[in-house]
């Protein structure tokens, strides 16, 4: 199958060789790979580059002298227009350049892509036609869709987007095995040599450490069996196992590992349903883990986040994490299903599969839908505590609570740095390099009377390095969890090491997908996707509908291949720069388009969420109904007409605030509506 797959795109990039047009110059021999962009000021029709002697000019259709800026690796340089042409003496290797043209004109903005590289003492200039730009990321999707495979569909869609950056070169086996093996020796290796992607890989490698520890030293066992007490009634079990998937909010895959597995026999007893169970278990794995600040995924969503608003050249002085915590005011999905969740707890009522699933269990006292146990899914192998191991709940809440203190800590401390170095700029009198210090004088960036409490606070976590937080604090919560195990003979150093790297190899898949998600984004960044997709919307498309259209696309590509991860790496490097740029292009300042971007980015994570939730082939859908004992599409079945009530809600809520203008109040309005929806809905329709 594989071989078809590459045969495939081999025919695929044959074709798209054969139709892109091939020009070769005379020239001199170069040699650097230099990438160049242009942004010109001058208004034009026409941009073309041609030979001239040994070297390359830029000729325009304006005769009329005048400066364009142009950039050159990131430098910025003035070519002089004299009567239409401007000479460039940069020269060129065999492997080659990109060259991106963009300029204004009485039509619009006009933007071209050319790959120049020297062949056989001549210059070859290959004319790239811009919707080829969209080959990398929709190979990666449509792929994903076919076989339900996310890793090798990442793979062909780098390689897809590395040969069409590297020229359509297919003149020969040469060029066409170097974009290949380039997959590996430039992106992928570019992606993990980044150090903000390092730091991401190091802190999803602790954090998973740190949870196989606290799981194998019986620390998460005792939080469950501390809180199992309470569980006195149907209802009572039902909120116990709803509250806990809150508490476990730090890992979905533990969560619902954890509370799938321990809750069984519990909800058993009081004839609960194996459906009900896994709905209550993967309706808050996910959504807790994918809104919380201190997480697995939060390393992913701020790299995501990271990838596309790095391309709109620091239009906003904000860190990730502050962008993402600016962003949950738009999360709609995972808090209306947490809300949903408790109101079916609360009011007893059920409709649809899951009403006939929970009447069965009820009446007949069997649990599960299977007639036969053989025809249940196979019981996990669940993160059950080693031999002997004691149930105390502080040996997981202790190391938990040293990650969210010691983030904490992690964002004051690198915040005052970045402040002190801005206030240091002003020569404010009695400045001392001091929390205290920097904390009292943080008013003078200000405007006088705007530097109140949380003005500073927000300046202040804007200004921190999120990843070096959260470094500390994954590094602390591992050394707090291997000191209170081994200081308690619980383990030996040795085994804590073992299993602190088990849990290092829990985090394996996800970080594979992440690299090459990284690897995909550089490549639409290389070739201007987002500046394509703008250019063919920008003129076609209100802004205040990329919201929703982005929930329905997420959604999609989210249900279609089971991973709510590889759909925000796909979306995000795209869905930010072309949000932003169609809000330009329809005059919108940076200030109004901020609101949009917020609600577009929260809107990735929140409708992956429910891609994710109605997918048969989600890892976390089929960790549910593992865990839980629960036949998979007994799940899938009976947990989908929930999740899609609270998607529609949700669709509306994006809706509405990209309409009305998002704030915390806004926010509340709309659930607190949303919540009466769903309680009029259950009392309708449910019993």
């Amino acid at each position: 199958m594989h071989r078809i797959i590459n045969f495939s795109i081999f025919l695929l990039c044959s074709t798209i060789s054969l139709l892109a047009q091939n020009q070769l110059i005379p020239i001199d021999t170069a040699s650097a790979l230099v990438p160049i962009e242009i942004n010109s000021p001058i208004t034009f029709h026409d941009l073309s580059v041609q030979q001239n002697g040994d070297m390359l000019n830029f000729n325009i259709d304006n005769k009329a002298p005048g400066v364009a800026t142009i950039k050159i690796n990131g430098e910025e340089k003035n070519l002089d227009f004299i009567n239409g042409s401007s000479p460039f003496t940069e020269s060129f290797s065999k492997k080659g350049s990109l060259v991106f043209l963009s300029h204004e004109s009485d039509a619009g903005k006009k933007i071209q892509l050319l790959h120049v590289s020297a062949i056989n003492g001549t210059h070859r200039i290959q004319k790239i036609p811009l919707w080829l730009s969209m080959i990398p990321p929709l190979i990666a999707i449509i792929l994903a869709l076919i076989f339900k495979e996310v890793v090798s569909s990442l793979f062909l869609g780098i390689f897809s987007g590395a040969f069409i950056a590297n020229g359509l070169r297919f003149d020969s086996f040469y060029h066409f095995f170097r974009s290949l093996f380039s997959v590996i020796d430039t992106y992928i290796i570019n992606a993990v040599a980044d150090s903000g992607h390092m730091s991401i890989i190091v802190f999803s490698l602790l954090i998973g450490g740190m949870v196989a520890i606290i799981s194998k030293n019986g620390g998460m066992a005792g939080v469950v069996d501390a809180l199992k007490g309470y569980a006195k009634s149907v209802k009572s079990t039902q909120f116990i196992t709803w509250v806990l998937g809150l508490l476990i909010f730090f890992d979905d895959y533990a969560n619902t590992l954890i509370v799938g597995n321990t809750m069984r026999p519990v909800t058993d007893k009081f004839n609960i349903s194996r459906e009900k169970l896994a709905y209550l278990v993967d309706s808050t794995a996910a959504p807790i883990a994918a809104i919380a600040f201190i997480t697995t995924w939060i390393g992913a969503e701020l790299s995501y986040i990271d990838s596309g608003m790095s391309q709109l050249s620091g239009t906003y002085d904000m860190t990730p994490y502050a962008i993402f915590i600016s962003s949950l005011k738009y999360s709609f999905y995972p808090f209306l299903t947490l809300i949903f969740g408790f109101l079916i707890i609360y009011t007893q009522r059920d409709f649809g599969p899951m009403k006939t699933a929970e009447h069965r269990a009820r009446t007949t006292g069997q649990v599960s839908p299977a007639a036969i146990s053989s025809e249940d899914e196979p019981n996990m192998e669940d993160l059950s505590p080693v031999k002997n191991a004691p149930l105390r709940w502080y040996n997981a809440v202790i190391p938990v609570l040293t990650v969210i203190f010691m983030t904490i800590i992690g964002l004051i401390d690198t915040g005052i740095d970045s402040l002190y170095g801005e206030l240091s700029e002003l020569n404010i009198a009695g400045l001392q390099h001091s929390w205290g210090s920097v904390w009292t004088n943080a008013s003078a960036l200000f405007a006088e009377g705007s530097g109140g409490f949380f003005a500073k606070l927000g300046k202040l976590i804007g200004a921190a390095d999120s990843y070096v937080a959260l470094l500390w604090a994954s590094l602390s919560g591992v050394m707090v969890a291997i000191f209170l195990t081994v200081s308690q003979r619980i383990m030996k150093l040795f085994d804590s090491m073992h299993w602190m790297a088990e849990g290092f190899k829990t985090m394996m898949p996800a970080l594979i997908i992440l690299t090459l998600a990284w690897a995909l984004a550089s490549t639409t960044e290389q070739l201007h996707t987002a500046e394509y997709l703008s250019g063919a919307l920008e003129n076609s498309l209100n802004p205040i509908f990329m919201p929703v259209i982005i929930f329905v696309l997420a959604a999609f590509i989210a249900f279609s291949t089971g991973s709510s991860w590889s759909t925000m790496a796909i979306l995000y490097p795209i869905a930010i720069p072309t949000t932003f740029a169609i809000c330009q292009a329809n005059g919108m300042s940076p200030d109004d388009t901020l609101p949009l971007l917020l609600n577009v980015i929260a809107t990735v994570l929140a409708a992956s969420v429910l891609g994710d939730h109605c997918s048969p082939i989600s890892d976390t859908t089929i960790l549910s109904s593992l865990a839980s004992d629960c036949n998979h599409i007994d799940h899938v079945r009976t947990q989908m007409p929930y999740a899609l009530t609270v998607g529609l809600a949700s669709l509306i809520c994006v809706f509405l605030s990209a309409v009305m203008g998002g704030s915390w109040l806004m926010t509340l309005i709309l659930l607190i509506i949303s919540t009466s929806v769903f309680w009029l809905i259950l009392k309708k329709i449910g019993s």
